[in-house]
């Protein structure tokens, strides 16, 4: 928080504390010493002051509201901002730790949570103990002979509304869970909607919702049924003080003990006092919400990152003699048992291309995904230029790599705006030229706002094959010195595919090219082909050599092609 900000708002909170103690006494005044003497001078220039006292505390109130709204909102911005930078540098391994719909949940929900208590704390934890205590001794100087009301009316209120927190507590703990929930399955319903409709599974999905969505209602009825109990009970104990104060004050009245205005005066700030430990406790009510919502987003915040950067990072320019090298490199995902890479060794040049296919299974992805520093080898060392990627920030590895995924990734925004989305400052002449390799110029160029047209998330609007040249042709953009195409000509047809591998060629001179892939066709001009079969090297070679040698490159052959194809 801002020192001076806190400075400013205590000083506006004094200002609003003394402005709402003072107007019970001038109330007072005015009946004591106006109303009874018919005085009408003192009524209108008493009036005057109490108006003038009025306009001071409101504008001291919205004073207070303003740099409480701006302090909650905030600390709402920089946790929302520490989640997004922690959440970005997550492993896959980490982010399934948690689960993508209770980590938007922990963004969203919990962080509002939190904005929400502070938000009150600010402005009711600050102001009722101020009001309390103020008016507790205002109302003792007034009459101190009817002090000993307080001592029936708060415990009074203060037992009825424990009671109602003690019971509502556990129900609103468990909505948070009851909400991760909610948004779980009803995430997977959107994104898996073309799966649900396929296996016409509409009716189960909508029970499997509506069983979600009627257990968080529910448990909302009950917490929130629960929790209307505090407003009867705030009125009844505002009606039992204000008939004892009434009762005992009438007959001190009588006695002559006590000025009508005093009365008037000491119900005002008995009223007070019960608003403020009204407003108190519903402070601690929410208090262990924003309690829970704060330790499930420290329980992100604390998560560890499995991959960081060195210390003492070494520099790589790009533009260098690239080359990148597997230097016997074993790797297993968290948790299993076998490595899924064993022993991986190889080298490649600038300029050269390699090849890697091997069976579903086999650990091709993997391999694809430890160049960029997805993940950390277990042993061995991946290298670029010489270096081991371990001891270069993972910022400037992925400088040097146009990578296009296995899953062809869009975002929401213009084709334009994905294709820059690894070199911002390219040229409308750059993307095209990258377009007419990945041979998606022709369908770009057909569409009315070329360039401009609009992508919906994940480029919904597009089919595969168009999903996948856009990828491919963003990675080309990048003009990155190690281009990785993780089977991303899958959903290519062979014709498709051999344009763009023969419009790659050229384009690659300075290069070092990895392609992955399942289908012979996409390897065969490779320079070099390596077999990957159950995470191990099962083979090296060019297409011709491991035609002839090589055992499981023969079995996928086969399984692909026929005769004279073969």
């Amino acid at each position: 928080m801002n020192p001076g900000r806190i400075f400013i708002r205590l000083v506006f909170l004094a200002v609003q504390v003394i402005g709402m103690l003072a107007m019970p006494t001038f109330t007072a005044n005015i009946i004591d010493y106006g109303v009874a003497e018919g005085d009408i001078d003192y009524i209108i220039r008493t009036g005057m002051i109490m108006l003038g006292f009025t306009l001071i505390t409101i504008v001291s109130a919205l004073i207070n509201v303003y740099f409480a709204a701006k302090e909650s909102q905030g600390l709402g911005d920089k946790i929302r901002r520490k989640i997004y930078t922690m959440v970005a540098y997550f492993t896959n391994e980490e982010i399934d730790k948690f689960g993508t719909s209770t980590l938007i949940t922990r963004t969203t929900n919990d962080v509002m949570q939190i904005q929400f208590v502070m938000m009150m704390v600010l402005r009711m934890m600050m102001l009722a103990p101020f009001l309390v205590i103020g008016a507790g001794i205002m109302a003792y100087i007034r009459e101190p002979q009817l002090a000993f009301v307080f001592l029936i009316s708060i415990p009074i209120l203060g037992l009825l509304l424990f009671i109602i927190l003690k019971s509502t507590g556990p129900i609103f703990k468990s909505m948070q869970l009851k909400t991760d929930r909610l948004n779980k399955v009803f995430r997977e319903g959107l994104t898996g909607i073309r799966v649900i409709r396929a296996f016409n599974k509409d009716d189960y999905e909508k029970e499997r919702f509506d069983e979600a969505n009627w257990d968080f209602a529910s448990t909302s009825i009950q917490a929130y049924t629960r929790l209307a109990f505090m407003m009867p009970s705030m009125i009844f104990a505002v009606s039992v003080t204000n008939i004892m104060i009434i009762w005992f004050g009438a007959q001190f009245i009588s006695a002559g003990d006590m000025q009508v205005g005093n009365l008037v005066a000491f119900m005002t700030y008995a009223m007070q006092i019960l608003i403020g430990v009204f407003m108190v406790s519903m402070v601690l009510f929410f208090l262990p919400r924003g309690q829970i919502a704060a330790a499930r987003i420290i329980e992100v915040l604390d998560t560890p990152n499995i991959i960081k950067d060195p210390t003492h990072p070494t520099h790589l320019d790009k533009g260098q003699d690239a080359s990148l090298r597997f230097n016997h490199v074993n790797y297993r995902y968290t948790g299993a048992e076998k490595l899924a890479l064993k022993d991986i060794d190889f080298t490649l040049k600038k300029g050269k291309r390699l090849a890697v296919i091997g069976g579903t299974g086999s650990g091709k992805s993997t391999l694809a995904n430890l160049i960029p520093r997805l993940y950390d080898v277990e042993s061995g060392a991946v290298e670029i230029n010489g270096t081991d990627i371990r001891d270069v920030e993972q910022g400037e590895i992925r400088q040097l790599i146009g990578f296009a995924p296995q899953k062809a990734v869009l975002f929401s925004g213009t084709i334009r705006d994905n294709l820059r989305y690894g070199k911002p400052d390219a040229t409308d002449e750059e993307i095209w030229h990258a377009l007419d390799i990945a041979q998606g110029k022709d369908f770009v160029s057909g569409l009315p706002e070329g360039l401009d047209s609009r992508v919906e998330q994940g480029g919904g609007n597009f089919s595969g094959g168009q999903r996948q040249r856009l990828s491919i042709a963003r990675a080309l953009v990048t003009e990155a010195d190690i281009l990785v195409f993780d089977d991303s000509f899958s959903a290519l047809d062979f014709k498709t595919d051999a344009k763009l591998r023969a419009a790659l060629a050229p384009e690659t001179e300075d290069v070092a090219v990895v392609i992955i892939a399942q289908r012979i066709s996409t390897v065969v001009d490779a320079d070099e082909i390596i077999v990957l079969d159950k995470g191990q090297i099962a083979g090296k070679g060019t297409h011709e050599e491991l035609k002839r040698t090589n055992k499981v490159y023969q079995e996928i052959m086969e399984s692909q092609l026929k005769g004279e194809d073969i």
